[in-house]
C-alpha cells in the first residue's frame, strides 16, 4: 500500500516566489512526501505526494497563478489501472 496516494505537480506563475519559504510551509503544514519545490522569484516547480491534493492547490493558488496541474492516483497506477 502506498502511504501518500498522489503524485501532485503543478506550477506557480508569481512575483517575489520563495523557494525556501513555500518548502518550509510544506514540511511544516502538509503531509507528504517526495517534495520538490524548485525554482526563481516568479516561477515555482511542485512535486509532491500526498493524500490531500486539494490543499497543496489552495495554498499554491495565494502564491500566483497556478497551471500545468497534473495529480496521479500512484495506488491505481501500481495497480496496473490509469492513475
Amino acid at each position: 500500500m502506498i502511504e501518500f496516494r498522489y503524485d501532485t505537480q503543478l506550477l506557480i506563475e508569481g512575483h517575489d516566489l520563495d523557494e525556501d519559504a513555500i518548502n518550509d510551509y510544506f514540511l511544516e503544514n502538509f503531509k507528504g512526501d517526495c517534495l520538490l519545490a524548485v525554482g526563481d522569484a516568479e516561477l515555482i516547480k511542485i512535486h509532491y505526494h500526498t493524500n490531500e491534493p486539494w490543499k497543496v492547490l489552495e495554498y499554491c493558488s495565494t502564491l500566483g497563478e497556478i497551471y500545468d496541474i497534473v495529480i496521479e492516483d500512484m495506488d491505481r497506477q501500481s495497480r496496473g489501472l490509469k492513475g
